[in-house]
């Protein structure tokens, strides 16, 4: 999904306030922790990712595979977080994406 200015800096703000709800070690990012964040998606459709400094992982190698895997949108990288956005398929948990259509 291909977000405009005022939906990034609607999302971003909403994601503020927020804390990680995945770290990144020096494990690397695996398929169990992508699918993880897909249902975490899913549920929540706004999150964050932060990348701990023992990870060997770079930012926008991690964004790219979460971008390509779990067809998400990046909207913000801040050094070591990124901020996801996926609209939910389920009508109960669209908190954001309802908001996010309509500007």
């Amino acid at each position: 999904m291909e977000l405009r200015g005022k939906q990034k800096q609607y999302l971003k703000k909403e994601a503020h306030h927020m804390n990680p709800l995945f770290q990144v070690g020096k494990g690397g990012l695996n398929d169990e922790m992508i699918y993880q964040i897909g249902e975490a998606l899913e549920r929540r459709e706004l999150l964050k990712i932060a990348l701990l400094q023992n990870t060997d992982a770079e930012t926008e190698d991690v964004a790219a595979v979460i971008e390509e895997k779990l067809k998400a949108t990046v909207v913000q990288k801040i050094g070591r977080t990124l901020v996801l956005f996926r609209p939910s398929s389920k009508e109960k948990n669209q908190r954001y994406s309802v908001t996010v259509n309509k500007i």
